[in-house]
């Protein structure tokens, strides 16, 4: 068994699509109607037949709770990995993203969180 989608909840497709396209460099892999939505999915551009994330509308009343209180707590809704995470803060500081916690060292890692400007917090991580 294996992981093949995984998702986040974002508030609005499209503006979500231009994030993590356009800021973050994720390569669409799917999107198709999906009801009143899209199923909309990118994969890291050096995996792209890895896992897909899935930006999943937030419409569902407990969804939209979810997002809210784990943003209100400051806690990421996902996380990705990273070569460098001075580079990558740095490449993504100069896109404009803006960042809730500067890289730092836990355990062994080191870490940082960014606001994705659709309702959610994202750690990068650096192992």
């Amino acid at each position: 068994m294996k992981i093949v989608v995984t998702s986040v909840f974002v508030q609005d497709q499209q503006k979500a699509e231009a994030f993590y396209s356009g800021k973050l460099g994720f390569v669409k892999k799917h999107d198709m109607p999906a009801g009143g939505a899209r199923w909309l999915t990118f994969v890291s551009p050096e995996d792209q037949e890895g896992t897909e994330l899935l930006l999943e509308p937030n419409e569902h009343p407990a969804a939209k709770e979810y997002q809210q209180r784990l943003f209100e707590d400051g806690i990421p809704a996902t996380m990705f990995g990273v070569s460098d995470i001075w580079q990558e803060h740095r490449r993504l500081k100069e896109q404009g993203v803006r960042f809730t916690m500067e890289p730092a060292e836990m355990s062994g890692v080191t870490v940082a969180v960014f606001d994705d400007t659709c309702g959610n917090l994202i750690q990068i991580v650096e192992q």
